[in-house]
């Protein structure tokens, strides 16, 4: 009979020491090592007595290829975002903060696949068939094809899976799901590994997309041991703010298509409807010569997207610490960029508070769009307003220049659709091969910041 060892473990990094301690030794968090029961020895894998299969070893050019075979979700944003639809033996693992719309999305577009003639096999470790059923009713995704299960033991998941042989697998929640072969409590970090390893060495064997749902811990990452994503092929966080009906689909990891592709939903009582112009949304509530708003250009995978940053710089009423807040932009670039106008454009930011806004919730982290945000900074303390129908594209370096941006052709063809009319740019661009001979835009190349600021003020 196989020794049982007791461990504790980490869970938040998932440290292990063979004694309690209020004080992880990894990751110096405090109260977060729990008692986890594993078997010893006794349960080792056997292999061969030479190591291996000879026959599994062959020349990478012999390898047959992977046919990616695709099952279309039927929601074109969540399509988007997985690169064209799930792929067959993949396993996508979805996260966001509660109450934000995964098992909603999951729901509606697993509805969508069975009504289209697919098997789905929903199972749900936290909701009752009756409480899925609800919901299915008011998304519309009632269809003969969407099997419910309520169950939490992996073991007897695995079995319904082999008796109902679905076309797609979804698991709400992965850390409410056990594993039999470990004694500790659901959502542990060897119960998450073990589970998850488990369904990947299935889904890879049945050649079936499988999705799991994932919770967040407080700092926003997925709950769990980190391998956990580097088990799944795709890792999608589902992201929204608070009195915004927007959400933002967005794949940090994805095998199988580019990274960071997002994609946009709204919030309506039916359900989540797909947005597929979110730079019109974006920019539907702009204000009209306002000083300190900017239309920037990002790129979100392999969309371009237009919006407005707002800049508030404001005289500061305490001494010597002035507040510095950005919202949906890098704190740290932030600062980078007053400390360039102070420096080469002679500035006087140090006593002034400064707020910087992107508009919609959106966050944007590029360094294309450097030369917006600096210019609704400065338009913000100098109170002069921009012209509305102009777009600005750029980065900027520690001196003062305006450096080149990547995909600069699909950005200004989304510029040009939504008719604005000027488009600063960085100086090394081509205009010829950019803008075709009837293109209505008009581009203004400029070396520096100080270019910039004198093309829009």
């Amino acid at each position: 009979m196989a020794k049982t060892v007791t461990e504790f473990v980490c869970q938040s990094c998932g440290q292990r020491t063979p004694k309690w301690m209020g004080k992880c030794p990894g990751c110096e968090e405090w109260n977060t090592l729990a008692e986890e029961r594993i078997k010893g020895a006794g349960s080792k894998r056997k292999t061969g007595k030479g190591g291996g299969d000879g026959n599994s070893v062959q020349p990478v050019t012999q390898v047959a290829p992977l046919t990616q075979n695709r099952l279309v979700t039927g929601i074109g944003e969540f399509d988007r975002t997985l690169g064209g639809g799930l792929v067959e033996g993949s396993l996508i693992l979805i996260g966001g903060d509660p109450g934000i719309g995964k098992s909603t999305l999951l729901l509606q577009s697993m509805g969508e696949m069975a009504i289209s003639g697919a098997k789905v096999l929903y199972v749900s470790g936290e909701e009752s068939p009756a409480q899925i059923k609800l919901r299915a009713d008011r998304l519309g995704a009632l269809s003969d094809n969407l099997l419910i299960c309520s169950e939490i033991c992996i073991e007897d998941v695995l079995a319904v899976v082999e008796q109902v042989q679905p076309d797609a697998l979804v698991l709400d929640s992965i850390q409410t799901f056990f594993t039999a072969d470990l004694q500790s409590a659901p959502g542990s970090i060897g119960q998450v590994r073990e589970v998850a390893f488990k369904i990947f060495q299935d889904v890879k064997k049945r050649a079936m997309p499988a999705l799991l749902i994932g919770h967040i811990t407080k700092d926003g990452a997925i709950a769990g041991p980190k391998s956990l994503e580097h088990i799944v092929d795709t890792v999608i966080y589902f992201e929204g703010e608070k009195g915004h009906s927007y959400r933002i689909l967005r794949a940090i990891k994805n095998r199988f298509g580019s990274t960071p592709e997002i994609g946009v939903f709204e919030m309506l009582p039916e359900g989540l409807v797909g947005v597929e112009n979110p730079s019109d949304i974006f920019l539907s509530e702009r204000p009209a010569d306002s000083p300190g708003s900017i239309i920037i250009s990002s790129m979100e995978g392999s969309r371009p997207l237009l919006v407005e940053v707002q800049a508030l710089v404001t005289s500061s009423s305490s001494i010597g610490m002035p507040r510095r807040m950005s919202a949906g932009f890098d704190h740290n670039r932030t600062s980078l960029l007053i400390a360039i106008m102070e420096k080469r454009l002679g500035l006087n930011l140090q006593g002034e508070d400064i707020f910087v806004n992107i508009a919609g919730g959106l966050k944007v982290s590029e360094p294309a769009v450097d030369m917006g945000i600096a210019a609704a900074i400065a338009g913000s303390f100098r109170n002069i307003s921009v012209d509305p129908h102009t777009v600005m594209i750029g980065e900027i370096g520690l001196t003062g220049e305006v450096r080149s941006v990547m995909q600069l052709e699909a950005r200004l063809t989304e510029v040009e659709r939504l008719g604005f009319k000027r488009c600063v740019v960085p100086h090394s661009v081509n205009e010829d091969k950019l803008l075709n001979k009837n293109s209505s835009l008009n581009l203004i190349p400029v070396k520096t910041l100080s270019e910039a600021f004198d093309a829009v003020f």
